[in-house]
C-alpha cells in the first residue's frame, strides 16, 4: 500500500509534466512570435536604358542578401491568421553587360509584408499554410558607387506565401516559409542619362523557430 501510495504522486507529476510539453495546435485568438533566417534573392536582369530609351548593352543585377527576420502570426480563427513579417535586408545592385561588371549603388530595404494565412489542419504537430497579401519596399541608407548616381522608388507590390508549423515542445515550433513577392521599382541614374524598369520579384526563404502566446 506504501508503495502504491508513492507511485501514485510520481505518475500523476509524470502526467503533468508530459502534458505541459506536449504541442497543441494554435486556435483563435493566439500569437505565434517566429525568429527566422531569411535569405531574399531577386533574379532580375531588365535592361538599362538611356534617357531617349535606347539600349545601353548593360542589364541590372541585384545581390542575395541573408538576414534575421521577425514574424507576428496573430489567429482570427483556427484556419486563418494574419502574418506581419519585419526585417531589413542589404543589396549591392550592378551593371553588367558584355566586359562590364561594376558596382553602381547599394541599398538597405526595409520590406514588410502583410498576408492572410489559410490553415487546413487544426490538429496534430503539423500545420502547414498557403496566405496572401501586401508589401511595401522602402529603400534606406543607398550609398551609391563607382561615381554613379542612383535613386529607387518605393512602392507596394503583392505576395504569396507558403509554409509550415512543425510543434516541437510545449509552446515551440519549427516555421519553415517561402514567399514570392512581385514589386517594380524604377531606377534613375545619374540624373535621368540612364534609367531601368526594374522587376525585382524576390523570394523570400525562411527557416526559424516560433513561440505560441
Amino acid at each position: 500500500m506504501a508503495a502504491a501510495a508513492v507511485g501514485t504522486p510520481v505518475l500523476a507529476q509524470s502526467a503533468a509534466g508530459s502534458t505541459a510539453d506536449a504541442w497543441t495546435a494554435p486556435r483563435a485568438g493566439d500569437w505565434i512570435v517566429t525568429g527566422r533566417v531569411t535569405d531574399v534573392f531577386s533574379q532580375a536582369d531588365d535592361a538599362v536604358t538611356t534617357a531617349a530609351g535606347a539600349d545601353s548593352g548593360l542589364h541590372v543585377d541585384v545581390g542575395d542578401s541573408v538576414m534575421p527576420t521577425l514574424g507576428f502570426t496573430y489567429f482570427l480563427t483556427d484556419h486563418l491568421a494574419v502574418e506581419a513579417i519585419l526585417g531589413a535586408t542589404q543589396h549591392e545592385i550592378r551593371a553588367q553587360g558584355g566586359a562590364t561588371d561594376v558596382a553602381v549603388h547599394e541599398t538597405w530595404v526595409l520590406p514588410p509584408v502583410v498576408t492572410l494565412q489559410y490553415r487546413p489542419l487544426t490538429e496534430g504537430r503539423f500545420s502547414p499554410y498557403v496566405g496572401a497579401g501586401v508589401n511595401y519596399m522602402v529603400f534606406f541608407n543607398g550609398k551609391d558607387k563607382n561615381n554613379f548616381k542612383v535613386k529607387l522608388d518605393d512602392g507596394f507590390g503583392y505576395a504569396l506565401q507558403a509554409g509550415a508549423d512543425i510543434g516541437v515542445k510545449g509552446p515551440w515550433s519549427l516555421n519553415v516559409d517561402v514567399k514570392k513577392v512581385w514589386f517594380n521599382t524604377d531606377a534613375d541614374i545619374n540624373d535621368g542619362a540612364l534609367k531601368s524598369d526594374v522587376d525585382l520579384d524576390p523570394w523570400v526563404v525562411s527557416v526559424g523557430f516560433g513561440r505560441k502566446f
